[in-house]
């Protein structure tokens, strides 16, 4: 089972929101979350932080781009520390790619794809509403991308919810192990319409 000092305790952020409508207890944990992904992610990362957001269709997507830093001249270059997401999350919806191209110009996975137990996979998916672009795109374990695992198929079952039910609020964090931008673990949660979360993390 998957342990880490640093998991975020859903039910806890859950029990803290108003339980007055779905969209509002939405609402609450959009405003909740992402200053918690952000702060567990300080806490776990070893090298200079450049965190910014951006915004791809119906999705917010929190970046660390440590290339900035480097081509300022306020770090000294580092092979090994890779620009990636550190979360992405909105409401499920229609692929809109339209206002995010600007926002796709520094994460570049290739390298890493080579091996071919992985795949180009998305963090949101093109189903949910997700963009085909790079910023979204994530190199993910093949087994768990296509569904052939039993933990692929649980992810695939998610990515459904929230296709088949519009306007879902859900969020994909990976999870690093080390500075490059391949995660170790991509966590996946979704508000239910009975106000419930479902949260999984997955190996990757």
């Amino acid at each position: 089972m998957f342990r880490n000092p640093h998991t975020i305790d859903y039910p806890a952020i859950l029990s803290a929101a108003p339980h007055d409508g779905i969209a509002n207890v939405a609402s609450f944990l959009q405003e909740a979350l992402p200053s918690l992904w952000r702060d567990a992610y300080l806490n776990t990362v070893t090298h200079p932080t450049n965190l910014v957001d951006l915004r791809l269709g119906s999705f917010d997507y929190i970046c660390d781009i440590y290339s900035d830093l480097e081509a300022k001249g306020e770090v000294a270059y580092d092979q090994t520390a890779q620009d990636r997401v550190v979360a992405a999350f909105g409401t499920s919806g229609g692929n809109d790619t339209h206002n995010a191209r600007r926002s796709t110009r520094w994460i570049n996975h290739d390298e890493h794809l080579a091996v071919t137990e992985r795949d180009h996979g998305h963090l949101i998916a093109l189903c949910v509403g997700g963009s085909s672009l790079r910023l979204n795109v994530v190199s993910q374990a093949r087994t768990l991308n296509r569904g052939r695992s039993s933990q692929g198929k649980r992810f695939r079952e998610m990515e459904r919810y929230c296709a088949q039910n519009p306007g879902t609020f859900c969020f994909s964090r990976p999870i690093y192990e080390d500075s490059s931008c391949v995660p170790r673990w991509l966590e996946f949660g979704l508000l239910k319409d009975d106000s419930t979360l479902w949260v999984e993390t997955f190996d990757n």
